[in-house]
Parts: C-alpha cells; structure tokens; sequence
C-alpha cells in the first residue's frame, strides 16, 4: 500500500515537471520565435522612397511577442476623459479614418528602420474621448506590462499615427498587434506596441517601464536619451 502510494506520488511528481518544462520551452519558443512576412507581401517603395523591410526590425521588447486575441482584445480609452470607451479591434478600424506616412524609426541600440506606417489619427481618438481640461498627460498601457507617456500636446502638434500596419501588411504579433504608436521624432523605447489602454491623466511627472530605469522621459531624437545626472 505505501509502495503504491510513493510510486502515484512519484508519478504525480514527474508530471507535474514535464508539465512545467513543456511550458518553459513554449514560451521560449515564442519570445524567440518571430513572423517572418514574405518580401512579396510588403511594400518595399512608396512615391519614390525606398523602405527597409519588416524583416529587419529587431525583437527587443521586454517579455518578447505578444499573442493579442483578436476576437476578445478591446482598446481601454479611460481616465479624465468625457466620454471613456472600450473599443474592439474592427472598431478603432471603421471608427477612425485611416492615413499612410512614412516615419523612421531610430533605436537606441543604434539602427533605424524607415517604414510605411497605416493607422488612425492619434489626435481624432483624443477628440472623440472629450479629455478634461485637467487631463494634461497621455500614458499607454501594452498587453506586457510595458508604458510611456506625453504630454497631450505633443498629439495636438503632430500628425501621429497609432499603426495597426507597416509597409501595407497588418501587424503581426511580434510587430506589435494589434497597434503601435508611430512617436515620430521621439527614440524607439516610445514607439509602445500591443496597446491595450490609453490613459488620460493630470500626472505631469509620470514615469514609464525605460524612463524609471534612466530614459529620458521626453524621448526626444535631438536630444540623448538618458537623463542628465
């Protein structure tokens, strides 16, 4: 009796670490493992202007791809905002009109990238959710963990994009499904991606995952990206 009750708990036991290595492996193999897009699905030049390929972008982000539930993912617009909304993936698509604009990508690792960015006007999502007078800081929330901030204005002065394409093909997981925010002018560590939250808050001191660890928190390309000490 207690020889047969060691063995089901050794077997119990075995299990239980196959099941966890099964689970170690899967999600290196994901974080690891990228979407390759076919060179004859992408746009490689648009009015006369050459783009680098999709392929080429390094997987850099911090718990690596993300793999977004089209069918469940909602878009979280909340904080000092008139009219908060959770919207799905096809209604950011049918609710916003739709711009192309080709913005390069500068990382702080030292490459860039220049690509034809589709998506909506940030600027049209922040007229629909009615901000407050007292909401002077956007934070954005991605599906790791991941955020950054800006000032409301910076929106109001550029044309930015939130992107749910690049170089004429839908995001993939890796690339940030289903929307990255295309912070032109501003280093890579602002160009969140997997945005599941848009938050409209008074915090004009808020500090993101990189900007806590030393980044700049304006980002901006003129200038070095880690703070003066």
């Amino acid at each position: 009796m207690k020889k047969n009750l060691t063995n089901v708990l050794l077997i119990i036991f075995l299990a239980a670490v196959v099941a966890v290595a099964a689970l170690y492996l899967a999600q290196n193999f994901r974080r690891h493992n990228t979407t390759r897009i076919l060179a004859s699905q992408e746009v490689r030049n648009y009015e006369g202007k050459n783009l680098s390929s999709v392929n080429s972008i390094p997987e850099n982000s911090i718990k690596g791809p993300q793999y977004v539930d089209k069918a469940k993912y909602r878009l979280d617009i909340t904080g000092l905002v008139g009219n908060p909304q959770q919207l799905s993936y096809d209604e950011v698509l049918s609710k916003f009109t739709s711009y192309k604009k080709i913005v390069t990508l500068n990382c702080v690792e030292g490459w860039s990238v220049t690509i034809l960015w589709e998506g909506i006007l940030f600027r049209d999502l922040i007229n629909s959710a009615k901000p407050r007078p007292e909401a002077k800081t956007v934070i954005f929330h991605a599906v790791d963990g991941y955020t950054t901030s800006f000032p409301i204005e910076y929106f109001f002065n550029n044309d930015t994009l939130l992107a749910y394409k690049m170089n004429g093909v839908t995001l993939t997981p890796d690339k940030g499904f289903p929307f990255q925010l295309v912070a032109e002018n501003k280093w890579g560590y602002k160009w969140i991606k997997w945005i599941d939250k848009i938050e409209f808050s008074s915090d004009t001191n808020y500090q993101g995952y990189w900007e806590m660890r030393g980044y700049s928190n304006s980002g901006n390309l003129n200038e070095n990206f880690l703070k003066r000490q």
